[in-house]
């Protein structure tokens, strides 16, 4: 009987772990909405009015100005919205979203392009490169453990407003 108890606990303490361990567990005030100001290079994850959450972020190699087209090296601006989740990201883990929109893809058709997509907010992963600050290719990078606190954080459906 003891032998039973023992071996039960042992196996209770390792099913315990399997679950994905870079995504901890967030029980406080929900993320209403998430504020990206472009030209401070910062991400604010915010409950109505009330900052719970800053980080400095790195933006799309040329960051300047609207996504325009797909390889333009920008990052979006615009009201968009957390639509998908990748535990198994490139770049540690990811959050997707929803650029582009009718209005994105309006814009690059007219000048006879495509508008791009997978415009994530994610870590930085094995990227080892050499430009450490705007480095993607339009996403929003922050650091792994930082990412992993906002991927626990934002639910699916959250806004994200991009600012110039």
């Amino acid at each position: 009987m003891k032998f039973l108890k023992i071996t039960l606990i042992v196996l209770a303490l390792g099913l315990a772990g399997c679950g994905d361990s870079k995504i901890g567990k967030y029980d406080g005030p929900p993320v209403t909405s998430v504020q990206v100001h472009k030209a401070d290079r910062k991400m604010y994850l915010l409950n109505g009015s009330k900052v719970l959450r800053q980080y400095d972020v790195g933006l799309g190699f040329k960051p300047t100005g609207h996504k325009q087209y797909e390889g333009d090296g920008r990052t979006p601006e615009g009201v968009y919205f957390i639509d998908r989740q990748n535990p198994r990201s490139t770049y540690h883990l990811s959050l997707g979203i929803s650029y582009p929109n009718v209005l994105d893809q309006k814009m690059a058709f007219l000048e006879g392009k495509k508008p791009g997509g997978d415009i994530f907010i994610h870590g930085r992963g094995k990227y080892n490169g050499p430009n450490r600050r705007d480095w993607t290719a339009g996403c929003i990078a922050i650091t792994d453990d930082e990412v992993e606190e906002v991927y626990s954080m934002v639910r699916l459906g959250t806004p994200i407003y991009i600012l110039p």
